[in-house]
């Protein structure tokens, strides 16, 4: 597809990435776009769902299809989770407000990530809508329950607990294009090409840079009260992450947090066994969209191992690679409860805010319905793996 495609409405998520990639300043999109070392498991993702063969079936009655599920006794219009993603108000003018908006319109959740640039309160001044709040494993504990406390008064019910950061991967992209500091974010060359980076972008410039601020981190600005900018945040975020937490040091969290807790970051099924016996209400098997361990498998190929495991003790959301309601289809049918969304609604934010989210939750739950319409399923509850093709 060519640039001079995308003056016709975006059809499906990579013409929203390509809308966002024209959009976007290169280290913006960057960092959506990319993943850690040579981006071998964030091919994995995507390659275990285009491999994934569904069994049409035929002259079956699905005059109705039903896409409502339930998760945490709430009914959702269809099995879909806006998930964390930081920097997302540097996409879009106050982007997570605006992708918020979208998840309440279609009846879906939306999660705060902790390096949103919207804070917890200004969700909550926004709309009397519950959202979902996403805490890393810091090493500064009060902190951390500082956060809790915070979002539990917004409102929040359920706390994605993101736990495959105990160290920071190295992403190629961000040390070529500079936003990484073992780039060339410090040289003058580095600074005069982020410079023109940014300036070549003037419909970013106007929404983002000028109409958007502020620009920094709005649940930190307690723990970094002098920071003006995202790049004073960065100190204090790097020393935050925690490589000697371990399995018994995560009890405090579930002291500390009343409501549904969910743990992100499962890849393997003695992990999913240690989040039961820490009394998750759910996990999220996921390789953090590849920005993380590289040459890991692929969520999807570890998710029916992991299902089976769990066998129902705890609901199963899985993230990575998701780019359309077939792919959501596939998920549910190896045993997936939900899906996360990430790099997907990004890309839509990016391209065209709110309504751009709002446009991309409509063709996914649009590919749902053709997808369980052509396979004879009429209920998000009956998929199961009888809809794939064992080969």
């Amino acid at each position: 597809m060519t640039t001079n495609s995308l003056r016709v409405a975006p059809a499906n998520t990579a013409d929203f990435r390509l809308l966002a990639k024209k959009r976007l300043p290169l280290q913006l999109f960057d960092y959506i776009d990319g993943g850690s070392y040579q981006e071998t498991t964030l091919t994995n993702n995507l390659n275990a769902f285009s491999q994934l063969t569904l069994r049409q079936r035929i002259l079956r009655d699905v005059s109705q299809i039903d896409l409502t599920s339930n998760l945490f006794n709430d009914n959702l219009n269809m099995p879909l989770i806006l998930g964390p993603v930081g920097l997302a108000g540097c996409y879009a003018k106050r982007g997570e407000q605006q992708a918020f908006k979208a998840a309440n319109k279609h009846n879906i959740p939306f999660c705060l990530s902790t390096v949103g640039i919207c804070s917890i309160e200004e969700l909550q001044a926004q709309t009397n809508q519950e959202f979902w709040f996403q805490l890393y494993v810091i090493k500064d504990r009060s902190y951390a329950l500082n956060l809790l406390n915070r979002a539990e008064q917004a409102g929040c019910k359920t706390l994605v607990l993101t736990v495959d950061l105990p160290v920071l991967a190295e992403r190629y992209r961000d040390v070529r294009n500079g936003l990484s500091s073992s780039g060339m974010r410090s040289t003058l060359l580095g600074k005069f090409k982020r410079g023109f980076d940014i300036v070549s972008h003037p419909s970013w410039v106007w929404d983002v840079a000028i109409n958007g601020k502020p620009l920094t981190f709005g649940n930190l600005t307690d723990a970094v009260p002098n920071a003006s900018s995202l790049d004073d945040f960065k100190g204090w975020v790097d020393s935050q992450f925690d490589a000697s937490m371990t399995w018994q040091d995560l009890g405090w969290i579930r002291d500390n947090w009343s409501g549904n807790l969910i743990i992100k970051g499962i890849l393997d099924s003695e992990d999913a066994k240690e989040a039961v016996k820490l009394g998750a209400d759910a996990i999220v098997v996921s390789n953090h969209g590849g920005r993380q361990l590289d040459s890991a498998p692929a969520t999807l190929t570890v998710l029916p191992e992991i299902a089976k495991t769990v066998n129902q003790q705890c609901k199963i959301i899985v993230d990575g690679g998701i780019r359309s309601g077939l792919d959501v289809v596939k998920a549910l049918a190896l045993g997936a409860d939900a899906c996360m969304l990430g790099r997907a609604w990004a890309y839509a934010l990016a391209a065209n805010g709110e309504r751009g989210v709002d446009q991309l939750l409509n063709i996914f739950e649009n590919e749902m319905r053709v997808a369980m319409a052509l396979t004879g399923v009429t209920k998000v509850s009956d998929i199961s793996n009888d809809i794939i093709v064992n080969t």
